[in-house]
Order: structure tokens, then C-alpha cells, then sequence
């Protein structure tokens, strides 16, 4: 890649794209998704995920082809939500992500708090 490939500059659509598929809640929405599931079950799943911030998210991982919305008839009227073959496509990476993370993150918390005793010694 050079300098002047395509994907660096700022109106590629990839700077979007993965701006709306690898923020924290649309990571974790896709990875509860592996079977569909109600929105108030994945609620649940989501601590401290707001009403708002998981209706947005589930909006845009729809508009962007990751997800499927059903309403479902009933007595109770209900929505459920499941991953379509491209958001099933992100399972995999995301997995490799997350485990990644869980991996490193005592080491990564020890990184931060001697940085932030360095920057800040009043924090520690």
C-alpha cells in the first residue's frame, strides 16, 4: 500500500463501515445474536446497554445488512432480531477479538494504570 491508497483517505466508505460495525455495543449486540433473540432478552444479555443506545445500534447494524428484524404477532406483539449470513460472516473475527481482549486485559489494565501514574500522579 502506498500513500495514496484509497482506504486512508477520508471519504472512503470503509471509515463508516467500520465505524458503525466495530463500536463496542454493535460488537457485543453481534455476538449475543447467536441465535435470534428478542430485543428485551438481548437487553439483558447487555449490561448497561441503554433502551436508546441498543434501539440505534440495532437500527444501523439492519441498515447495514448484519441483522434481520421480525415482528412477531401474538397476543403480545414483540420484534426479534437475528444475525443474517454477513453478520454471522463478523462472528469469527469478532470472536478472535474479544478473546484477544479477555486475554490481554489485566495485562493491558497494568499498562494503563503505570501510564496513568506517570501522567497523572495525583490518579494513583
Amino acid at each position: 500500500m502506498d500513500e495514496t491508497d484509497p482506504i486512508y483517505r477520508a471519504d472512503c466508505p470503509s471509515r463508516v463501515i467500520l465505524d458503525q460495525i466495530a463500536d463496542k455495543w454493535s460488537m457485543m449486540v453481534l455476538a449475543v445474536l447467536h441465535e435470534p433473540r428478542r430485543f428485551n432478552a438481548i437487553k439483558r444479555r447487555l449490561d448497561g446497554v441503554t433502551q436508546r443506545v441498543l434501539t440505534q445500534t440495532l437500527r444501523k447494524l439492519e441498515r447495514n445488512g448484519m441483522v434481520t428484524r421480525r415482528v412477531l404477532e401474538g397476543r403480545v406483539l414483540g420484534v426479534e432480531y437475528a444475525l443474517t449470513p454477513l453478520g454471522r460472516s463478523l462472528q469469527e473475527p469478532f470472536s478472535i477479538l474479544f478473546d484477544w481482549t479477555v486475554k490481554n486485559m489485566e495485562r493491558i489494565q497494568d499498562y494503563q494504570r503505570s501510564y496513568d501514574a506517570r501522567v497523572d500522579p495525583a490518579i494513583s
